[in-house]
C-alpha cells in the first residue's frame, strides 16, 4: 500500500503544480498580446490534470478498502501526506513560474508559426529542447520582496486560499467519511460536490470575473501588465496557504458530510 501511496502523492503533486502554473500561461498570454491562444493551451494543462485525477480516483478507493480491513492502516495519516503533496505541488510551481513565463511565451509564438499543436509538438527537435535551458530563470530575493499587498485586492487573495483548500480537500473529506461511517460510505463517497459545491460558487460569482477584468486591463496597460504579474504571484501564494488551511478542515469537512447526509 506504501507504493500506491507514493503514486497517489506523485500524481496530486502533478495535478496541483500544473493547475498552479496555469497563471504562468494566462501571464505570457498577456504579454504576448495573444491571450485567446494562450487560454487554448490552458487547456493542455487542464487536460494533464484531469488525466492524473483518472489515475489517481480508483487508487483512492483501493486505499480506502484497505484501511477498512486493516485496522492497523492509520488513513487519516495518509490522506495528510497526499495533502502535503498538493503544497509541495504548488511550491514547485512557484519556483518555476519565472522560468514557465518565458516558456509559454515562446511556445505561443510558435504555435503561431505552426498553426495546430499536433504541427508543434512534431517539429520539437533535441537541438530546440537543449536551447530551452536559456529560457529558465531562477526566482530571486528581489522578486519575492516586490510581492506586497499594496495595489493587490486582499479579498481575491482571501478567497482564493480558501476555494483552494475546499477544492484540495472536498474528494478526501467525502473518502474519509466513507470510512468513518462504513453504512453511509456509498453515500459519503459520492458526495464531494457537498463541499465542492461551496468553492464553485464562489470561483464564479468572486474570482472569475475580478481576474478576468485585471486581465483585460492590462492588456491595454502596461503598468497594469506589471501589476497583474505580481497578482498572479500571490495568488500562488494563497493557494499555497489553501492547501496548508486543507489540512485543517479535513476532519471537519468530513464530520459536514456525514451531518449533511443524515439530513437527507
Amino acid at each position: 500500500m506504501l507504493e500506491k501511496l507514493l503514486i497517489v502523492c506523485a500524481l496530486t503533486l502533478l495535478i496541483h503544480a500544473s493547475e498552479t502554473l496555469s497563471f504562468a500561461l494566462r501571464y505570457a498570454g498577456v504579454r504576448t498580446g495573444k491571450l485567446a491562444v494562450s487560454l487554448s493551451l490552458a487547456g493542455m494543462i487542464l487536460l494533464i490534470s484531469r488525466t492524473s485525477n483518472l489515475l489517481q480516483a480508483p487508487m483512492m478507493g483501493k486505499m480506502i478498502d484497505f484501511a477498512k480491513n486493516n485496522s492497523g492502516f492509520d488513513l487519516e495519516l495518509a490522506l495528510r501526506y497526499i495533502l502535503g503533496a498538493s503544497t509541495v505541488g504548488t511550491l514547485v510551481a512557484m519556483v518555476l513560474f519565472p522560468s514557465m513565463v518565458f516558456l509559454c511565451a515562446r511556445v505561443i509564438v510558435q504555435l503561431e508559426t505552426y498553426g495546430s499543436i499536433p504541427n508543434l509538438i512534431t517539429s520539437v527537435t533535441f537541438d530546440k529542447l537543449k536551447k530551452a535551458k536559456n529560457y529558465l530563470k531562477k526566482p530571486t530575493f528581489g522578486m519575492i520582496k516586490s510581492l506586497r499587498l499594496y495595489g493587490v485586492p486582499k479579498r481575491l487573495l482571501l478567497l482564493n486560499c480558501v476555494v483552494t483548500a475546499i477544492y484540495t480537500v472536498g474528494v478526501l473529506a467525502s473518502l474519509y467519511a466513507a470510512y468513518l461511517e462504513p453504512g453511509l460510505s456509498t453515500a459519503a463517497s459520492q458526495s464531494s460536490g457537498l463541499i465542492n459545491g461551496v468553492a464553485t460558487i464562489i470561483m464564479t460569482i468572486f474570482i472569475d470575473p475580478e481576474l478576468a477584468m485585471l486581465t483585460d486591463k492590462a492588456m491595454t496597460d502596461q503598468q497594469e501588465q506589471a501589476r497583474l504579474g505580481k497578482v498572479f504571484a500571490l495568488l500562488m501564494v494563497s493557494r499555497l496557504a489553501g492547501t496548508l488551511l486543507a489540512q485543517l478542515i479535513l476532519v471537519p469537512a468530513s464530520q459536514w458530510i456525514l451531518f449533511v447526509i443524515g439530513l437527507l
